[in-house]
């Protein structure tokens, strides 16, 4: 399938009937509990509360402000009747998408264009954004790739998923963002240019540091637009993960858009703040994490496993058909834990992604080059290897295994055990999370 490039102008409109198509979906789910306010962020803060901001400051400024609050409706379709829901979606049709100053015809493609900053020269730095609208009514379904410009499994998942789809076939629409750091893309790097992490800067703020800006427009301007969003990942730092989705299994429309994804790994993640899962699912928008494989190379096993999760849930969300055939099923892990090098050396792994391990097997050895000391890692839990350091020279504290730690039964609150450490939180990084 190919892409058309659109041009017209914007004029006022936009698709209402994405999130209640949605809604048919969540309806089934229990209510969320109310959660206490976030507190005030302090002035000068790279952040901005989307839900406080004002609309015609925050919205696409070449779309109208209506249009960049339809996140903000899809929240709130929970609570349409389930016999009301079906009824009007019955009646409904098909309506133009609005995005990025363009308009997206139902039963067409458009290739559009996003631009969040600039160089020095003051030239502009864009990046591509593919767009399939259906010729039939459903929700708005978002994909985004390479965050973390390093990232490139997930730029080959958009690219398969986006091209897959035909219009006259899809109910809703599709928007995949392959690469959205194009800047660190460019450079091989995870970072943008002056070193931050994008992703700790959502929802972002148009008067805060560069990466703020950048995360600021991306979010108005595309994440606004979305029904519920899948962010597409790699390890970290030479870390490499088995293909596993990461979602906060508190929030009940999250879980439900995990059950849409087949069989893959899931692991309860409650999202770092700052993360475009954490300000998107804030702000109505129900989101996970795909992590596959590692940073800096293509994975086609990999890629081939994420697209099927994808389509999977496509097809559930009824938007195309599509025949997903997976495995045994794969389990849910509430609880992880990371195992870190306490000396320097050489790691050597003695399991690979996915193994199962008992507590007290083997995990690895780390070697000092000079003095031939060995020591071991080994597991402190039953469980599985979710995560792990491609063998590489480490200093203590690194983090080399990633288990997903075996339960028979999810906690009555999912409150992490205190034993256990998710992750250490330095500055906009978390030590040992790839998100």
């Amino acid at each position: 399938m190919s892409f058309s490039t659109s041009s017209k102008p914007c004029v006022p409109g936009g698709r209402p009937s994405a999130a209640l198509l949605l809604a048919l979906l969540f309806i089934t789910a229990p209510a969320f509990s109310e959660e206490p306010a976030a507190e005030p962020e302090p002035e000068g803060t790279d952040f901005v509360d989307t839900t406080t901001t004002d609309p015609a400051a925050g919205s696409d400024p070449q779309t109208p402000p209506a249009a960049a609050g339809d996140g903000a409706e899809a929240a709130d379709s929970t609570d349409v009747p389930l016999a009301e829901a079906v009824e009007q979606a019955s009646e409904i049709e098909a309506e133009p998408l609005w995005l990025l100053g363009d308009k997206v015809s139902p039963g067409t493609a458009a290739t559009l264009t996003w631009s969040a900053t600039e160089l020095f020269q003051g030239v502009p730095v864009s990046t591509p954004v593919l767009v399939v609208n259906g010729a039939n009514p459903g929700p708005v379904l978002c994909l985004t790739a390479a965050i973390h410009g390093d990232e490139l499994n997930g730029i080959e998942m958009v690219r398969r998923v986006m091209h897959d789809m035909v219009p006259e076939k899809l109910s809703g629409a599709i928007i995949g963002v392959p690469i959205v750091n194009v800047q660190g893309f460019r450079r091989g790097s995870r970072y943008l240019p002056d070193r931050r992490d994008l992703n700790r800067y959502f929802p972002g703020n148009p008067r805060g540091s560069s990466a703020s800006r950048i995360a600021h427009s991306f979010f108005t301007r595309v994440v606004m637009h979305c029904d519920a969003l899948i962010d597409l990942h790699t390890g970290s730092q030479e870390r490499s993960n088995l293909p596993q989705i990461r979602a906060d299994l508190r929030d009940p429309d999250v879980v439900t858009l995990t059950q849409g994804l087949g069989g893959m790994v899931i692991l309860h993640s409650p999202p770092a703040r700052g993360t475009l899962r954490a300000a998107a699912t804030a702000a109505g928008i129900p989101t996970v994490t795909l992590e596959a494989g590692g940073p800096s190379q293509l994975e086609l096993n990999v890629v081939k496993k994420g697209v099927t999760g994808v389509e999977t849930l496509i097809s559930t969300l009824s938007m195309q058909r599509r025949l997903s055939i997976w495995g045994d099923p794969e389990p849910v892990y509430y609880r992880s834990t990371w195992v870190r090098a306490d000396s320097g050396g050489i790691l050597f792994a003695d399991v690979s992604l996915g193994s199962t391990v008992r507590k007290g097997d083997l995990l690895g050895t780390i070697t000092d080059p000079v003095s031939n000391a060995r020591a071991e890692l080994r597991a402190p839990y039953s469980g599985r290897v979710l995560g792990m350091a491609r063998n590489q020279v480490v200093m203590p504290g690194n983090a080399a295994f990633h288990l997903g730690i075996e339960a028979d039964d999810p906690p009555e609150d999912l409150a992490e055990d205190p034993e256990v450490v998710k992750s250490d939180v330095t500055g906009d990084y978390v030590d040992g999370i790839s998100e």
